[in-house]
């Protein structure tokens, strides 16, 4: 292919990212939608022959299953383009598609049989199953693998870092200390948890009923069959769950769950992209750096966080899409208009920018080099944060006034640990608490956070079904 004609690309997921997400066309686009729409055509034509044994088919022997499931099987850009010919005429794409398989028929065993291709369906009866395919392949082959890396990282970040005392910040200001470890695993915790609501195949759904949902077709040209049995063995057999209410569409509220629920993973994956920025800001965080990469055009000591940079940005243009989607999808006039077509084109611009944020995440966490000299440094230097804990010690002896006297002593002051021990040693309370406190400086402060780490279960290996190779620091085996 010439490189060139990324640079004539209107979206950047076709031009500037093409190297990067490019291949994501084979759930996405055009082409692979006429794909997926002749698959289920030839499956629901196997189902009728194989499976319902409807008067007038005939039991298709392995050799004609095989002719048959290769039409989808070696489904190539000629196949697509004959199809676009196809449609010129018709001026409608699914239309398109069944005469291009009845057109593969010809000459073979089943050229008689035609008129069982797209039998008693509805457009939206071929469409809503192939964009369910299409989005349950991508799930399980690209998405889940993906993001199971991304949280694998995260989580051997938090592990590698447990023991290393951190400042934290609350509103922008010098707050309780923290250990790096704990931060991190509280955003795996998190991912966690939305990545698993996601990870469960059974909701995306299907719906194989006729023009209006309601198998009027079915019923006269066969009134013996269960059409409402048939229609949900055939939806099982695609790996999806039957919806049987429906009008002639399905109402999408299944992609609305998703959509959504992949905007709230989104979400916290942009938190934590504006965090890292704002530790490698700090100097908390460094990077490495790579011969010949330039980070300003002007200052050449620049090392930008673009990563998390880019992340963030193409994070957010992904949820502005599925936001569109989720409230736009479920909603259409009475027993359908054209707009959830039109809309639903957009699906696979939205999930290829979280796509392609996520792996700037995976390069990102490949190139952060925790500085703990400079951790270590700023933590050291605020003594003022040991006012909570003394003071709470204060209450517990139910010294009158103990917030008070340490607002007194710090709050917008800056004091050192000669201070803070100078204090504590007026405090009338028992030796041994007098002694703990007396032991206690910013760095030791921490709390349970390393107990947190050390006790998070993480479940991502099991789930996931092994290590997913997208981890940025091994190459396919991480040592969890």
């Amino acid at each position: 292919m010439d490189d060139t004609q990324n640079l004539t690309n209107i979206s950047p997921i076709d031009g500037r990212y093409a190297d990067k997400v490019g291949f994501l066309s084979q759930y996405f686009s055009e082409a692979a939608l006429m794909r997926y729409r002749t698959l289920v055509e030839i499956e629901w034509m196997l189902f009728l022959f194989n499976d319902l044994k409807l008067e007038g088919t005939k039991k298709l022997n392995a050799r004609e299953i095989r002719d048959l499931r290769a039409i989808y099987d070696e489904f190539d850009n000629i196949s697509a383009r004959r199809i676009k010919e196809i449609e010129a005429t018709t001026n409608h794409d699914v239309k398109a598609v069944e005469y291009f398989i009845k057109e593969n028929l010809k000459g073979g065993s089943l050229e008689a049989y035609g008129e069982f291709v797209h039998f008693a369906c509805t457009s939206e009866d071929i469409n809503n199953l192939a964009y369910a395919c299409m989005l349950r392949d991508f799930l399980e082959r690209e998405y889940f693998p993906l993001t199971y890396g991304l949280l694998q990282e995260l989580y051997l970040m938090a592990i590698s870092n447990k023991k290393v005392a951190m400042l934290s910040h609350t509103h922008g200001q010098p707050a309780t200390p923290t250990t790096l470890g704990k931060e991190v695993v509280n955003f795996v915790a998190r991912l966690e948890r939305e990545i698993h609501l996601l990870d469960d195949a059974s909701f995306i759904m299907g719906k194989m009923n006729g023009a209006v949902g309601n198998f009027n077709a079915h019923v006269v040209a066969y009134p013996k069959v269960d059409w409402m049995k048939a229609s949900e063995d055939f939806i099982q057999s695609l790996g999806l769950k039957v919806n049987m209410y429906t009008t002639q569409i399905e109402p999408h509220d299944y992609l609305a769950d998703c959509f959504d629920g992949m905007r709230r993973v989104n979400t916290i994956f942009m938190d934590l992209s504006r965090d890292f920025w704002t530790y490698i800001s700090l100097g908390y965080f460094g990077q490495k750096t790579k011969a010949g990469e330039v980070g300003s055009s002007t200052m050449p000591h620049k090392v930008n966080p673009i990563d998390f940079e880019n992340a963030e940005g193409n994070l957010g243009v992904s949820n502005a899409l599925l936001t569109h989607l989720s409230e736009k999808l479920p909603i259409s006039r009475m027993q359908r208009d054209l707009t959830d077509s039109t809309v639903l084109r957009n699906m696979g611009s939205a999930l290829a920018y979280s796509y392609l944020a996520y792996k700037s995440l995976l390069k990102g966490l490949s190139k952060v080099e925790v500085n703990k000299d400079v951790i270590k440094a700023d933590l050291q230097d605020k003594w003022e944060l040991l006012a909570e804990p003394i003071q709470v010690v204060m209450r517990r002896y139910k010294i009158e006034g103990a917030y008070e006297k340490l607002k007194a002593l710090t709050r917008g002051k800056k004091i050192g640990k000669l201070e803070v021990q100078k204090f504590i040693k007026t405090l009338k309370i028992s030796a041994a608490d007098k002694a703990r406190l007396l032991k206690l400086t910013p760095e030791t402060y921490v709390g349970l956070a390393e107990k947190l780490v050390d006790t998070y279960e993480f479940q991502i290996l099991s789930m996931g079904g092994g290590c997913s190779g997208n981890c940025a620091s091994c190459a396919g085996g991480c040592g969890i």
